[in-house]
């Protein structure tokens, strides 16, 4: 790889892992005025929705990892870093796998990636917590996940078309 393009990687992995970051803390200061823990709109999705898409899947795993690290340092704690891996892992993997069969558009994989995202935290809060009465909530989250990961998809979509348009460009 020429020196050029190494940059432009470089650049582009310090803009997503960037990019999720603020968008990890934007989510932080929405308030979501429903009574059900962990409904959240899943903003940081949206990196990686675009990176499987600009980057590929191992670049989407190190840009994920480093964002729940960096996130769970600055606005967390290891608790929360742990419940992001958990719904993190499952989701990206789910989201890779579906990718890989170019069978679905980007907004279906972003759903089935915000329910294995919520499948992934639920079922690892009731292991922590030890009781499957965290379960009850699931509905609620399969929900917000299918909300959220439909509009994720929409907006990562026209992100990732709009930047891979740019990213020709550059590579011209």
């Amino acid at each position: 790889m020429n020196r050029e393009k190494k940059a432009i990687t470089v650049a582009l992995y310090g803009l997503l892992i960037a990019l999720a970051m603020v968008l990890s803390f934007v989510e932080t200061m929405i308030p979501i005025p429903i009574p059900v823990p962990g409904i959240k709109l899943g903003l940081a999705n949206l990196v990686t929705v675009v990176g499987l898409y600009l980057i590929g899947i191992p670049g989407t795993i190190a840009v994920t990892l480093i964002r729940i690290v960096l996130v769970g340092l600055s606005f967390g704690n290891p608790y929360s870093m742990i419940y992001g891996l958990s719904g993190s892992f499952l989701s990206l993997l789910v989201m890779a796998v579906l990718k890989e069969t170019g069978k679905l558009s980007q907004v279906s994989i972003s759903v089935l990636g915000g329910i294995a995202h919520n499948i992934g935290q639920i079922t690892f809060a009731a292991v922590i917590v030890q009781t499957p009465g965290v379960f009850y909530y699931l509905p609620f989250l399969l929900a917000a996940g299918c909300i959220a990961g439909t509009l994720i998809g929409i907006v990562g979509g026209i992100i990732t078309e709009r930047l891979q348009r740019a990213m020709r460009g550059i590579k011209k």
